[in-house]
């Protein structure tokens, strides 16, 4: 090793950072790695290989490692340890150093940040990466924002260590300030939406058709082949298939049914309260994953509520293909919710999106790489300033063919008292959309009687209040 012989330098060796990398070993970059831990060092430095890759487990020693100016990503978890490391490094950088934080830090934690380095002259960039542990080390979807400046620095490492769809990397500049972690917030609270919708399809494949593991296994990896070719729904075929720690069962069958959070699902409903946006599926999730951990709450209202579930008296092989199609209704409708929240934070926010550019990245290496990415990225083409995807010409078309399917599949789980609210939320958010009249105008009289809170009329202009009748 020699000083200042590495062009770029991670902090952070666990899963996500070491295989990111080795990606970037692979192509060719000089990476200095570090953390804390020296088991994750020794690990990096084994699997280095011949690459010209280097970890250590001294900070000082690190810094003087790389070149300058010096460019440094993050890859620890969000919050407290990432302004602990800023802090830290704060003694070593000179101006015009960058240090890129490639966690999943909230989008105003960002802001923030950048602001306080652009103090001391430093570039700092948010950038969300998506892939999972596979797509860190052979090529993740990667969504930069802040200074593009300072993205200019890192651009060629991130074309070159990125998926590839179509020729075209799975990276752009999506716009200052926290874009960037703020899409990949919306792209998670996606992944929520979805993943709920798929778990819900499952529970009434299990405990509403009663189908055998084996067959759950085939109708999903069915799926793939389909409308509904996408990642999520392909690895839900796989753990069907994974019985490794048992010959009776899928592993799947044996894992406790709490469903872990890391906070930017909520993030996303609660951003999306503040821009007045719907997004009721993905908040649904959000809402049955905080109901999943009541656990022991769950085990004992069963015994006083009891758990009906009913005997589905139809056509299995018909509903199947019924819910195939409601979900894919509710995968068009949770990426119309997540693509909406983008273009209000895009105007509200200062992003200003290219909303193709984000669905186009969004095809490879990420956990919502979907084929109706393609349709999605070609519909804001056509309209660049498309509010909501449900009412471009195909997307509308294929919904209202659709919505049968999605209230077939959501009376049917009412009748055998099982919870779907997903498709539920699914529903609603398609018939809200689509309805040029709400009873909104009785939340206002009700607003105006007991708070004189005032009203607008249809029948004339400006702001009223009525004397209602006293109790």
């Amino acid at each position: 090793m020699r000083v200042k012989d590495y062009q770029l330098g991670m902090i952070g060796l666990g899963v996500m950072g070491r295989n990111m990398v080795l990606n970037m070993g692979d192509h060719g970059y000089s990476v200095a790695g570090y953390d804390k831990n020296e088991e994750m060092v020794n690990q990096l430095n084994l699997e280095a290989g011949t690459r010209h890759i280097a970890g250590v487990n001294d900070l000082k020693n690190f810094i003087h490692l790389l070149d300058t100016p010096r460019t440094i990503i993050l890859m620890v978890p969000a919050g407290k340890v990432v302004d602990a490391i800023i802090h830290e490094l704060l003694d070593y950088l000179d101006p015009g150093d960058l240090i890129v934080d490639g966690g999943n830090s909230h989008f105003s934690d960002t802001e923030r940040r950048e602001k306080e380095l652009n103090e001391h002259g430093i570039h700092y960039l948010g950038v969300g990466i998506s892939g999972g542990e596979e797509g860190a080390r052979h090529g993740p979807s990667i969504m930069p924002g802040g200074s593009h400046r300072a993205y200019k620095q890192v651009e060629p490492v991130f074309n070159a260590v990125a998926a590839h769809v179509e020729g075209e990397p799975c990276v752009t500049y999506l716009g200052p300030k926290g874009a960037g972690h703020y899409v990949k917030m919306v792209h998670n609270g996606i992944e929520y939406g979805l993943m709920q919708l798929i778990a819900e399809s499952y529970d009434l494949l299990k405990r509403g058709l009663r189908l055998e593991e084996t067959e759950i296994q085939q109708v999903f990896s069915g799926w793939n082949q389909l409308e509904l070719n996408s990642y999520l729904i392909e690895i839900t075929g796989n753990i069907f298939s994974e019985y490794k720690q048992t010959a009776e069962k899928p592993l799947v069958e044996l894992i406790l049914d709490e469903a872990e959070q890391n906070g930017t699902g909520a993030w996303t409903s609660q951003s999306a309260l503040d821009l007045l946006t719907p997004v009721p599926g993905i908040t649904a999730a959000v809402e049955m994953r905080n109901l999943s951990v009541l656990k022991s709450q769950r085990e004992k209202a069963n015994k006083i509520l009891g758990d009906p579930i009913g005997e589905f008296a139809g056509d299995k092989t018909h509903f199947v293909d019924t819910l195939r199609m409601a979900l894919y209704a509710g995968m068009i409708l949770t990426f119309a919710q997540g693509f909406a929240l983008l273009h209000s934070a895009s105007e509200e926010l200062e992003y200003h999106f290219d909303l193709a550019g984000i669905a186009r990245i969004w095809r490879g290496g990420c956990i919502i790489r979907a084929a109706i990415l393609n349709e999605i990225g070609i519909a804001f083409d056509h309209q660049p300033d498309l509010v909501n995807i449900m009412v471009d010409p195909i997307f509308s078309r294929d919904l209202v063919r659709l919505r049968e399917s999605l209230e077939m599949v959501v009376c049917s789980a009412a009748q055998l008292s099982i919870p779907v609210p997903g498709f539920m939320a699914s529903l609603a958010y398609f018939d809200g959309y689509r309805s040029g009249w709400l009873p909104a105008n009785l939340i206002q009289a009700q607003r105006d009687y007991f708070g004189a809170h005032r009203y607008e009329r249809i029948d004339k202009e400006g702001t009223f209040h009525h004397e209602w009748a006293l109790e």
